[in-house]
């Protein structure tokens, strides 16, 4: 029988209850069909905000699916009847109180900090606070924990990064940080939508605002966390710029604000008239990225767009379009926000403006042939098929 290991853990600043189990599509098509019940990439795990009220529906939802439920991790009396209420934390052992004010000196970012200390914390959970820990530790961890329950490349890399920091705060003896092995990067080429793909997802679209974000999102090239943090403000009309303050990196950069988007932007403006943020949800409050992602997927739908679609498949376009365009790679660097060079680098594997110069080998053949069959119209494709 299959285990499904309920724990509670901090995500978004708020108590959730994670969900894991191993790889099973049914199940995953079941769970999802549970409202409330949300992915986290960085986690690796499903989850659901902490109370009692919520796990009482995971349960009945769980029911009858052939899963044995181990909640020996949850500590169910300390959860609020329902989510309305706030979850009473437990006090954080000195360990990870103290990891957090390392992290917190180092600059981190909330997320990142957040990452860190919930992989530190599990791993520390897993060995029982024990004070000294050695490489077969980190194997064993990484194991049963990591491989064992399918964490993704980049959350593995992310846990080794985490432990890293750890051994080097407490100073362990027995753990050389050099000798930590983290396995390598996943390379992937981004997804891209065609220039009529970008259009005709745009003019499925039918709410003005949801259309708006999503041509500010291709036609600036932004990240989805930071056309969320975008203030009005920072929207330049008249010298046609967008300030983003503070993005990856603890980076300001500008970027372009098109043209063609300000008829739509003005109409925007004067239907919802936002007060602070460029996109704003209930109670001026800013939007959520979960919202922007269910447009977009209802969107897409109604464009008959087949490929998987994201907000950053959108910032992928814009880059792959503008190399496609003629814009220097250095330029499209700086209106990136990319550190490196390497990382804009990407996009040349995707463009079709030097693609489409080479020729397949096929169409060159099929060309000769066809032009040496105007002078032998007994021409065969081989000589060496015997008639």
């Amino acid at each position: 029988m299959e285990k499904i290991v309920l724990e509670d853990f901090v995500h978004l600043n708020s108590a959730q209850i994670g969900i894991g189990f191993g790889y099973d599509r049914a199940m995953i098509d079941h769970l999802k069909k549970l409202e409330g019940v949300s992915w986290s990439n960085i986690f690796g795990t499903f989850y659901i905000k902490a109370s009692k009220q919520n796990l009482d529906r995971l349960f009945k939802h769980l029911n009858g699916q052939g899963f044995f439920v181990d909640y020996s991790n949850l500590d169910i009396l300390r959860l609020p009847e329902d989510e309305t209420k706030l979850f009473t934390v437990e006090t954080e052992r000195p360990e990870i109180q103290d990891f957090k004010k390392y992290l917190y000196g180092q600059r981190y970012s909330e997320s990142t900090i957040e990452t860190y200390t919930y992989f530190t914390e599990k791993f520390l959970k897993y060995h029982r606070f024990k004070r000294n820990y050695t490489l077969a530790d980190v194997d064993r961890f990484v194991e049963n924990e990591i491989a064992l329950k399918d964490y993704s490349i980049s959350t593995h890399r992310q846990c080794i990064s985490a432990l890293k920091h750890y051994f080097e705060l407490t100073e362990q003896e027995a753990i050389d940080t050099a000798h930590l092995k983290r396995p390598d990067k996943s390379k992937f080429l981004p997804g891209v939508l065609s220039k009529e793909e970008v259009f005709d997802l745009l003019r499925a679209t039918r709410n003005i605002k949801h259309r708006c974000i999503l041509a500010l999102i291709y036609s600036s090239g932004l990240r989805i966390g930071e056309l969320l943090n975008l203030q009005l403000r920072d929207i330049d009309v008249d010298r046609r710029q967008i300030l983003i303050r503070q993005a990856k990196g603890r980076k300001d950069r500008y970027v372009m604000l098109a043209e063609t988007i300000l008829p739509l932007f003005y109409n925007y403006l004067q239907t919802y008239m936002p007060k602070k943020y460029f996109a704003e949800g209930q109670n001026d409050q800013q939007y959520s990225s979960s919202a922007v992602r269910s447009f977009l997927k209802d969107s897409c739908r109604r464009a008959r767009i087949k490929k998987r679609v994201t907000p950053h498949t959108l910032r992928h376009s814009y880059a792959t379009h503008m190399l496609e365009n003629g814009i220097d790679l250095r330029y499209i660097q700086e209106l990136l926000g990319h550190s490196r060079p390497e990382t804009t680098m990407i996009y040349t594997h995707v463009t079709q403006k030097d693609l489409s110069r080479i020729k397949s080998p096929l169409d060159v053949s099929i060309k000769e042939l066809m032009e040496r069959s105007n002078a032998d119209p007994n021409l065969r494709l081989s000589r060496n098929i015997l008639e």
